[in-house]
């Protein structure tokens, strides 16, 4: 076991599985990995999207737990294995070889061939940059009810969204308040879809929105473009999640497009988390056209470790 803080040069041998990523689906490929006596490296870049969370919601035996306890409970118990090494750094190129396994390359130079390979960098969330916004993600402005929803139900809510993903997200939200208002922030809705949130009790407001405003990460009201303000205790903003770089387009996984429901840049998998290239599996954010979360990426985590034991099982 060998938790490496620094590179330089390049590694030693051939590996059976590099794990890109430390997330959530990241240490439970590689824990399923290591489980069945498989040298994996796993590479942590350190940008696991939740950090900026108070706690995780939803999943099972870890409800409301700091994820930075989470990872660093994940990180200790994978250590306890002999055959796995973490690298801290930052994948920025790979190669399919003729051979069939993977050369990967670190931003400091390292390199490492592996026999298979596990994406799981996680996403880039990219939503509305107003201001007042950036200092409160991931606690009273966030992209998950069923993360978030908890910790703040009762409070009076905004939904910072459009169109029917904007209905869609306002309709949902009312599980957790009666007092729930979609924000459009400019845009104007049909006939159609202003008579669905009358008919769920949801209110409108179509002005534009210059900031957010309260005391410290707390949020009081959304206040707009004319100096009006409505009174909210927590904000749901449709975020897109796209890839965090060009890795898994190198390898020659297909990814899926962003549209207006589902706004996810995801790998193309199988059930197995299998991308369609031999020996490349992918898990995760990175992997998932569904809203993601971190019960999902344990999941899919432990099945792309899984495929991956198959497949070198099967002497390649």
């Amino acid at each position: 076991m060998n938790e490496n803080d620094s590179g330089g040069g390049s590694g030693s041998g051939m590996r059976d599985c590099v794990v890109v990523g430390a997330g959530a689906a990241g240490l439970s490929a590689a824990l399923t990995l290591v489980r069945a006596r498989r040298s994996t490296l796993v590479v942590d870049a350190g940008r696991q999207s939740n950090l900026a969370a108070a706690g995780i919601g939803g999943l099972l035996g870890h409800d409301r737990r700091p994820p930075a306890q989470f990872y660093a409970a994940g990180r200790t118990e994978l250590l306890a294995y002999p055959s796995v090494e973490l690298h801290t750094g930052e994948v920025t190129h790979g190669v399919h070889e003729d051979d069939g396994s993977f050369t990967v390359t670190f931003g400091d130079g390292r390199r490492e061939r592996a026999r298979s390979l596990v994406l799981a960098p996680g996403m880039d969330y990219r939503y509305p940059r107003l201001p007042g916004m950036d200092e409160r993600w991931g606690g009273s402005v966030f992209h998950c009810p069923f993360c978030h929803g908890w910790e703040v139900g009762g409070r009076p809510l905004g939904v910072l969204a459009s169109g029917a993903v904007g209905v869609h997200g306002a309709l949902n939200l009312r599980a957790w308040s009666d007092r729930v208002t979609l924000l459009t922030n400019g845009s104007e809705l049909t006939d159609q879809q202003r008579e669905q949130l009358a008919v769920g009790k949801v209110g409108l407001d179509e002005r534009p929105i210059g900031r957010l405003d309260g005391p410290g990460a707390e949020l009081r009201a959304a206040v707009f473009a004319d100096g009006g303000e409505l009174p909210i205790g927590a904000l749901l903003v449709k975020t897109t999640l796209y890839q965090r770089s060009a890795l898994a387009h190198d390898l020659g996984a297909g990814l899926t497009e962003p549209d207006e429901m589902l706004s996810v840049e995801a790998i193309n998998v199988d059930a197995m988390c299998r991308t369609g290239v031999p020996g490349l599996y992918a898990a995760g954010d990175a992997a998932t056209s569904v809203p993601p979360s971190m019960a999902a990426a344990v999941a899919s985590g432990h099945l792309a470790g899984a495929a991956a034991t198959v497949h070198l099982a099967a002497g390649y």
